[in-house]
C-alpha cells in the first residue's frame, strides 16, 4: 500500500464510514444467479420446458398477491410472445430472447420492497427518444394494467 492510499485508507477510518456490505437478501440472490449459471454450463440445451418449470417453482414460492400478480405476468409473456424463453435469473421469473434476459417479475419480498417490480433489461426495445422507463413499480394487475404489460412486452421483443 503505498502512503496516499493508506492515507486516504486511514482518512476514511477515522471519518466514522464504514464498509458498505451486501443485505442477506443481496447475497441471495447472488448465490442464486450462480446456480443458474452452474446449471446453464452443465446444461447447453436449456430447454424452455426446463426454464418454464424453474419459473412455476419460484413463482409457487412467492406469497400473496405477489404470486397473483407472477402468475398473470407469466400467462401474459407467453400469450403475447411465445417466442421468449422462460428462466430465472438472480432467483426472480425472467424471459429470455437468444439467452439474453429481456424482463423480469421482481416480488416485493425479494428486496422487502412495498411493491413488485415488472422490470425490462437493455435488450429490450422500449426506447422513447432520450429517457424511457425500464421498470415498473406493481402493486396489483387491473384489466388495465394487463393490456399495458402486454403492449410493453410486444415492444420489447421488437
Amino acid at each position: 500500500m503505498t502512503k496516499d492510499t493508506r492515507k486516504a485508507a486511514d482518512s476514511s477510518a477515522a471519518q466514522g464510514e464504514t464498509a458498505v456490505a451486501f443485505t442477506d437478501e443481496e447475497r441471495a440472490a447472488m448465490k442464486e444467479r450462480a446456480k443458474e449459471v452452474k446449471a446453464t454450463q452443465r446444461s447447453s440445451r436449456g430447454t424452455k420446458a426446463n426454464g418454464e418449470s424453474d419459473v412455476l417453482a419460484k413463482i409457487a414460492e412467492m406469497a400473496e398477491p405477489d404470486r397473483g400478480m407472477a402468475e398473470r405476468i407469466h400467462a401474459i409473456v407467453k400469450a403475447t410472445a411465445p417466442e421468449l424463453t422462460p428462466k430465472t435469473w438472480y432467483g426472480m421469473p425472467a424471459y429470455a430472447k437468444d439467452g439474453k434476459v429481456v424482463c423480469f417479475f421482481q416480488s416485493a419480498a425479494k428486496f422487502k420492497s412495498r411493491y413488485a417490480t415488472l422490470g425490462f433489461n437493455d435488450d429490450a426495445r422500449l426506447d422513447e427518444g432520450a429517457m424511457w422507463p425500464t421498470a415498473f413499480a406493481l402493486t396489483e394487475l387491473t384489466a388495465a394494467e394487463e393490456e399495458r404489460i402486454a403492449g410493453l412486452i410486444k415492444r420489447a421483443v421488437g
